[in-house]
């Protein structure tokens, strides 16, 4: 029992570390603020997007490929036609909220 509730708690940690990523990495990049708040809410009005997405990142995980490796940005940036701040800051926010097992 206390194992779960641990595994839980590390859990959200991640999901906390993910979304400060995300906001910091946003900070960073003032002028495109605009332009990544669109991306994130085209995630948001379409939660099939970030399943598939997600089921992507699985795909890698299974590889041995961590979602947020360069090789995966590149392939996320790629299937998006996103830069590659852009890819990450997708990725992050994607994993933060909808596959938070996925590393």
């Amino acid at each position: 029992m206390f194992a779960a509730i641990k595994k839980s708690s590390a859990s959200e940690k991640k999901r906390k570390n993910y979304l400060a990523a995300l906001i910091a990495a946003s900070m960073l990049h003032i002028p495109q603020v605009h332009a990544q708040s669109n991306l994130l809410e085209s995630v948001k009005r379409n939660p099939q997007e970030a399943k598939s997405l997600c089921n992507n990142f699985r795909r890698l995980n299974s590889s041995g490929i961590s979602a947020t490796s360069q090789q995966a940005l590149e392939k996320t940036s790629r299937q998006k036609n996103l830069n590659m701040v852009d890819a990450e800051i997708l990725s992050i926010y994607v994993i933060g909220l909808h596959c938070p097992d996925v590393r």
